[in-house]
Order: C-alpha cells, then structure tokens, then sequence
C-alpha cells in the first residue's frame, strides 16, 4: 500500500531509469518495512525548473516520499529504508557531467484519516 512519490530535475530525463527504480525499490519495502508488494505504486513527477542555492551552477534534485499505513514501524527500520533507497537512487542515477545532484529521501506514515479503495481490473 505504500505510496512512493519521485519528484525529479527534467535535466534528469535520460540519466535517471525510473522504472527499474522502482522495479528494484519494490521489494526493499518488503523486505525492510514488510509492505503488501502488490499494494506497492510508484508515481513519478517531473519538475520542469529546479533552482538550488543561489541558482548559479546547473543542479538538479530527486528527492523520494515514501507514506506508509501506520503499522507500528520503529523509526530505525524507515531510517533504513531511506538509506536504502538512496543507495537505489545513485544505482539507477547515471553519471551526470558538469551537474551535481541533491538526493533526499523521505520516509513518514500517513495520516490517521488516510483511506483507500482500489477497483479491479474489468
């Protein structure tokens, strides 16, 4: 059930391969926070101008929101989970010449109001 949001510099478009991304990230919310893999949905959102700093040199940004179901998770176990995914990130990450990237990772649960429904596939 967790939700995986992927705001990302559009400078990144061809350097960043954000389906394996999240094809690798899946089961690492399995394994570290137990996660439903089925339930897993990664969204991806472009960021068309990122300013950093004073704005003078050429950088770019990915930073990963993951909200998960308040399931009695210790902050260890996401402090690990954002570990992970930065290590995910810079695997998936190529090379950028001339460009520096700021990686940030977020890892919360959701509000006690959260609620969901899902429809099956006709």
């Amino acid at each position: 059930m967790p939700h995986i949001a992927v705001d990302y510099s559009g400078s990144l478009d061809n350097s960043f391969d954000r389906r394996i991304f999240s094809l690798a990230l899946h089961p690492e919310l399995v394994a570290i926070v137990d996660a439903g893999l089925p339930y897993c949905k990664s969204r991806f959102r472009r960021m068309e101008e990122t300013v950093i700093g004073d704005g003078s040199a050429d950088d770019a940004a990915v930073h990963v929101e993951i909200a998960l179901r308040p399931k009695g998770r210790t902050q260890e176990a996401k402090a690990r989970l954002a570990a992970r995914v930065l290590e995910l990130i810079l695997d998936h990450l190529e090379d950028v010449p001339d460009r520096r990237v700021h990686i940030s990772v977020e890892v919360r649960d959701l509000d006690s109001t959260y609620r969901s429904d899902r429809t099956e596939a006709a």
